[in-house]
This record gives C-alpha cells, structure tokens and sequence, in this order.
C-alpha cells in the first residue's frame, strides 16, 4: 500500500512538472529587469532611457525554464526607438521569442544653429547642443564640436536639424593639380619624392598622383593635407 502510494505522487509530480508553462508575465517581468539594467547603464553615461517593455499574448504556451531567462537586443538600440528582444530560455528543454519593445534614449545632440548651406565649412557657432531622442535616428548623432569643426556640409540643413554623420564629409586634403609629398614607406626605411595630384581627395581617400621625376603615375593614400604615402 505505501509502495503504491509513492508511486502515485511520483506519478503526479511528473504530471505536474510536465505542466509547468512559462507564463506570458514571467516573460515581461524578464523583459522589463533586461531594460531597467541598460537604462541604469545609459544613466551612468549621461542618457535618460524610458522604455515599455511590450505585451505578450496571455495565451503564450512555453515550456517551464529551469534557468533565469536570457535577454537581450536583436538590433541597435541606438538606432530604432522600436528595438527588438529575444527571450530564451537556455535549460533543458530550450526555445526562444521575440518581443517589441518600445525605448527611448535621450541625450546631448549637436543641432544646426543656423541654415547651414552646401559647400560650408563648419565652425563652432553653427552647432549648438540639445537633447534629442538619439535614438529617432538611424544615421547616428554627433555630439562634440571638435567633431565637425572643419567638415563640409554635404546638403542644406535646417535650423534645429541634427547633425547626422551623413549630413558632413571630410574637406579635400589635396585638390586636383596640388603638389604633394609622396612618401614610399616600408617598415622603418622611407623615400620622399614630389608628385602632382591628378584629382580631389580626403584624408584616408586613395588618390592618383604623377611623380614629377619619374612621370609615372602612381595610386597613393592621402595621409594629410599636402601629403601621400604608398605602401611598399
């Protein structure tokens, strides 16, 4: 009798084990502790995070999870205010699933102080800094006026606009008929020669430049203004 009385509560704690689900809540509150620790992370950095976690649909049926559940991005959350979440569970009996959450990511941004034209050299007076949602963009934010100081602006901005990466280029180190310093360099051993440029280019741009000496053309990177060096 108390051999048959073990094995039926063997019996129900099997089925009971085997009925055990990770419920649609145990899901969000995984979620919700994933984000409150990035938003802790981004306060230490300077950035204020709001966030929602999302819903899971309460009919979600998922096998129980002997493990703390794993979360975290599947995209930048620097460059989507939608990111997405996977949540796993890693124990024995594994699986996965992904949840939308909605984050915001404020901080100091650089803005455009005035209409900036195409063509313009930046200078600090045309930048001002505010706080953006920079994560609304998905080109990225610039933040420190050393930054752009000197950059070309590539198309009209607007006045409040941010200042995207894409909106500014690198200003030509060397302009097409320049003389340039070609340097040959391999290891610790090196050759000067003079040379003209034969067309536009920026700083780590490869450009082709004439050897005045030897007339011959030549592909070299544009290290510096004025100045070219070739790989040997």
């Amino acid at each position: 009798m108390r051999i048959t009385i073990f094995a039926l509560l063997l019996l129900l704690a099997g089925i009971s084990e085997a009925g055990a689900k990770t419920t649609a809540e145990q899901i969000e509150e995984a979620a919700t502790r994933f984000l409150e620790r990035f938003t802790a992370q981004q306060a230490d950095e300077g950035y204020e995070v709001s966030f929602d976690a999302g819903t899971v649909d309460s009919r979600l049926s998922l096998a129980s999870c002997e493990a703390p559940l794993a979360v975290e991005f599947t995209g930048d959350p620097w460059k989507s205010t939608h990111p997405s979440l996977q949540v796993a569970c890693e124990g024995s009996r594994p699986w996965r699933m992904f949840v939308t959450a909605s984050v915001s990511i404020h901080g100091p941004a650089l803005t455009a102080s005035r209409p900036l034209a195409r063509g313009e050299r930046v200078t600090a007076d045309m930048v001002t800094t505010q706080s953006v949602v920079v994560n609304a963009s998905r080109r990225g934010v610039m933040r420190s006026p050393d930054d752009v100081t000197g950059m070309e602006v590539r198309r009209p901005v607007n006045t409040g606009s941010v200042i995207t990466p894409d909106l500014l280029a690198a200003p030509d180190a060397v302009e097409r008929g320049d003389h340039v310093m070609i340097t040959a360099r391999s290891g610790g051993f090196s050759v000067t020669s003079r040379g003209k440029a034969l067309a536009n280019a920026s700083v780590g741009d490869q450009v082709l430049v004439e050897n005045l000496a030897s007339e011959r053309t030549i592909r070299a990177n544009v290290v510096a203004p004025g100045r070219v060096e070739i790989p040997m």
